[in-house]
């Protein structure tokens, strides 16, 4: 039996032509969104969101281009745009009957949400992002031989062809590498679950180099646009991260902190994929973010 959320239902629900995102629902209450990140689905959330349906109604998509959701054709830039898969989020939400809701993302996801956040802030009650910066700050920070971590940032970046043909060459390597690479505690991931994440990526390469190649063009100039206009995010918010220490080279709270005026920023003690390794912390914050 394939492993899912215990609990939740799943369901099909369009949000734009052509595009349904398969979506997982559980419990009722007040709405929060959780959107994952790379190179994961909806499942990610399983520890998080099991606790969170207590008393909300819990929400997990797979991303447009990610898992059993549908992946439209590359056919212009804002196709995988944060921009159009934040409205992907709106959409959903309201197709579920909820006009406002909180929203979290990890990695791939926070970048969602928080475009969400600035474009749909009368949606948007409360919004945490998870272990990522903003994708302008992101690509400013990254420099020197310190960059090497980002090697995939930079060959999904480039036009379309080499990097699907290189990924597609050995998928299960390549996103393989970034489930070891991240995890401190490899268990945290096991191995159905992992299955479930590498057969979703080996289907879904094109519209995930998609993804990242939004981020190093129509995503950056849009982050641009709202710096110059000083436009920044008006909800609560709260930033978890990996507690790098000196090591991380640059203060991730000061950047943050010019994007969010109402800001709690914290870290987190585990690897990368921390609503997993660390569930219990993530739920925690998520509980204190939708209590301010």
């Amino acid at each position: 039996m394939a492993p899912a959320i215990p609990g939740f239902d799943h369901q099909r629900v369009p949000v734009a032509d052509g595009v349904s995102l398969h979506t997982a629902v559980g419990g009722s209450g007040p709405a929060i969104v959780l959107l994952h990140g790379f190179p994961q689905t909806h499942l990610m959330w399983r520890h998080v969101a099991a606790d969170l349906a207590a008393d909300h109604t819990v929400i997990c998509p797979d991303l447009r281009g990610y898992g059993a959701s549908d992946k439209p054709a590359e056919t212009g830039a804002d196709v995988y745009s944060k921009r159009t898969m934040a409205a992907d989020t709106v959409a959903l939400a309201r197709a579920l009957g909820h006009e406002r809701f909180a929203l979290a993302g990890h990695d791939r996801g926070a970048l969602v949400a928080f475009r969400a956040g600035l474009d749909h802030p009368d949606a948007v009650t409360h919004l945490a992002c998870l272990d990522v910066l903003p994708t302008l700050d992101m690509w400013d920070v990254m420099h020197g031989v310190t960059a090497a971590v980002g090697f995939h940032l930079y060959l999904m970046a480039q036009p379309p062809g080499l990097p699907e043909k290189l990924i597609a060459g050995s998928p299960d390597a390549f996103f393989g590498h970034f489930l070891d690479l991240w995890a401190n505690d490899p268990e945290a991931i096991p191995a159905e679950v992992r299955a479930e994440y590498l057969a979703a990526c080996r289907d879904a390469v094109p519209s995930i180099v998609a993804d990242y190649r939004a981020s190093a063009g129509i995503d950056v100039e849009h982050d641009e646009a709202d710096r110059a206009a000083g436009r920044r995010l008006t909800m609560p918010v709260t930033v978890l991260q990996q507690d790098w220490g000196a090591a991380l080279g640059y203060d991730a709270a000061a950047v943050w902190r010019a994007w969010a005026a109402d800001l709690h920023h914290g870290t987190v003690t585990c690897g990368h994929f921390m609503a997993e390794e660390a569930p219990a912390d993530i739920t925690k914050a998520l509980r204190d973010l939708l209590a301010r």
